[in-house]
């Protein structure tokens, strides 16, 4: 009975795996066969093609927004992790007035949805002078309200005779951080760093925004301009193509820290 329960749990898991997995598969096959066996379900074809990846480099400057996606989430998630853990640091570790009322901003900031703050934000950038420029995608991402509470949670369960012994070697606090916390926040910077330039990559609605010159586009804009834009015609293939250069980079993020990501949501700042 026991045998037969496992089996029906693993059957149940891998329907459930397929369920998801198979639109992707389905995605990256389409991508590959000629507009005329699209229609079909089957995800071998014999006629493989690579036209719709030539349809796209040859329509819109992709190359180019896959390096302004690119500079922009790197950039923005090497921010996030230095200027997040800083002030993590400084609100789990130092004691100074209003640390306190702080936290109780930084948390008050997650529950107001982002939609309520483009208005504004774009106010200041066209104000700034900060439209059609690097500026604008990267310095409102610079520094995440979710990474700070994660790191604080995380610098508050190590143990406080580190940084006793620190300050006894004459460390500062910013040697403390970089020097001796960071290296055991491997789990955690892996983790805020993949949702952090997960975050970035996808990134459609500021971009639309704050972006019209075709040079400075970053990927998710240029893919839905193209889908939706009528950039790629009745080309279903050069479509799929698109959508695939969007998420294969995300996807090889993944899979490259996925053990690390695992393991930070396994010992991760959940602990009060």
């Amino acid at each position: 009975m026991r045998n037969l329960t496992r089996a029906l749990g693993y059957i149940l898991l891998t329907v459930a795996a397929l369920t998801f997995i198979y639109p992707f598969l389905w995605m990256a096959s389409a991508s590959l066969k000629p507009e005329n066996e699209i229609g079909t379900l089957a995800l071998i074809s014999e006629n493989f093609s690579v036209r719709g990846y030539r349809a796209v480099f040859r329509q819109i400057p992709i190359a180019r927004a896959l390096f302004n996606s690119g500079l922009v989430s790197i950039t923005a998630t090497a921010s996030v992790l230095v200027l997040s853990s800083m002030v993590g640091y400084a609100l789990a570790r130092l004691r100074f007035l209003g640390r306190d009322s702080i936290l109780n901003l930084v948390l008050l900031t997650m529950m107001i949805p982002g939609q309520l703050l483009l208005i504004p934000m774009y106010i200041l950038v066209v104000r700034l002078g900060w439209t059609d420029s690097y500026r604008a995608l990267i310095i409102p991402a610079m520094i995440s309200n979710m990474g700070i509470i994660v790191f604080r949670q995380f610098f508050k369960s190590l143990p406080q005779d580190l940084i006793d012994a620190a300050r006894i070697d004459g460390c500062s606090d910013y040697r403390i951080l970089f020097q001796i916390f960071w290296p055991l926040s491997k789990p955690v910077l892996i983790t805020v760093g993949i949702i952090t330039f997960i975050g970035s990559w996808n990134e459609v609605l500021w971009p639309l925004i704050v972006i019209r010159r075709w040079s400075m586009m970053t990927m998710p804009q240029m893919v839905t301009l193209f889908h939706v834009g009528g950039l790629a015609g009745a080309q279903v293939a050069a479509e799929m193509a698109a959508a695939m250069m969007l998420a294969l980079p995300v996807i090889v993020a993944y899979l490259f820290f996925q053990r690390y990501f695992i393991e930070s949501l396994a010992l991760s700042g959940i602990k009060g």
